[in-house]
């Protein structure tokens, strides 16, 4: 049985940074593979629950590639992608992205929020 795609957000900074590392069939595979893989990110820890992944880029394979950040909070709520950039331009998100993510993602999971009954 197939997973059932969660619906993505593409935020305004990820289209922009994506544009530049792939085509648009290419990032297309991107989302769709996440939207079926939501937990398939490692979670970055003290960001409230953001996930970084591994993507390949043409010619860079997927360890030359490139990561994407991205907030996935419950299957409900859609996946919100929020950076991507080359590995050689980036390794690790500073404290002050850190902080700011940590904000975000406290203000989506309240907006989210799964209500009882």
């Amino acid at each position: 049985m197939e997973t059932k795609p969660i619906t993505i957000v593409e935020t305004p900074a990820f289209l922009n940074l994506a544009r530049a590392l792939w085509t648009n069939e290419e990032r297309a595979e991107l989302i769709d593979y996440v939207a079926r893989n939501p937990e398939s990110g490692d979670v970055i820890p003290a960001t409230g629950g953001v996930r970084k992944l591994r993507w390949a880029r043409a010619g860079a394979g997927k360890r030359g590639g490139a990561r994407v950040i991205y907030f996935y909070y419950h299957a409900n709520a859609p996946i919100y992608m929020l950076l991507a950039y080359a590995k050689a331009a980036s390794v690790d998100m500073t404290p002050d992205q850190k902080r700011q993510v940590t904000k975000l993602t406290a203000a989506l999971k309240d907006h989210h929020a799964v209500k009882g009954d």
